[in-house]
């Protein structure tokens, strides 16, 4: 699996009706669609689609068509996605109509084309899964601890208690292995 990480956007035209896609991080979703809904006042239809992995790690999809026939839209953007094995991620498209009507098939193949513009200029990697581990640690052992975290690139929550540190962290399965092992 894979995920964007940075915003990107691209355009494309198709019989004179503009394409505009945008594709991000799927934290980024909501509060960015609300933005392009606000940046777009006079677009036609905003279509979205996402992937994300819910806390159970199952995969759960979820499209818009914005008044586009059923199906012709948000679902072409949703296949995109998973022919690129994306996950925590969304692609959203603002359409202003041209004028000329593309019909269902050609407003499916407009909109997954639209989809697959912006990913081949886009940011994606492949994708970590992340744990959250919780420890706590006697003070005489919070610098080996602290090297450890600086040495992995991990920024742990810290709360000082009277006798220990307690320490949260979210991190990849590998770096959470090789911190138990430097523990123990």
């Amino acid at each position: 699996m894979n995920c964007i990480t940075k915003e990107t956007q691209n355009q494309i035209e198709v019989k004179r009706s503009k394409f505009i896609a945008i594709a991000m991080p799927y934290l980024l979703f909501e509060k960015r669609l609300q933005e392009i809904q606000k940046e777009h006042p006079k677009a036609n239809h905003i279509v979205w689609a996402y992937r994300k992995l819910n806390r159970y790690n199952q995969i759960v999809e979820n499209s818009s068509d914005d008044g586009e026939p059923k199906g012709a839209a948000g679902v072409p953007l949703l296949k995109v996605m998973q022919g690129n094995s994306l996950i925590n991620s969304a692609i959203v498209v603002v359409r202003y109509f041209g004028g000329i009507k593309l019909g269902v098939g050609g407003m499916a193949r407009a909109y997954m084309s639209a989809a697959k513009s912006v990913l081949q200029s886009c940011e994606i990697e492949p994708f970590i899964q992340e744990e959250q581990f919780r420890f706590s640690i006697p003070y005489n052992k919070q610098r080996n601890v602290e090297f450890i975290f600086k040495k992995l690139a991990i920024t742990p929550k810290r709360l000082f208690l009277p006798e220990k540190v307690e320490y949260e962290i979210i991190a990849s399965k590998e770096k959470i292995k090789r911190i138990k092992e430097l523990l123990l």
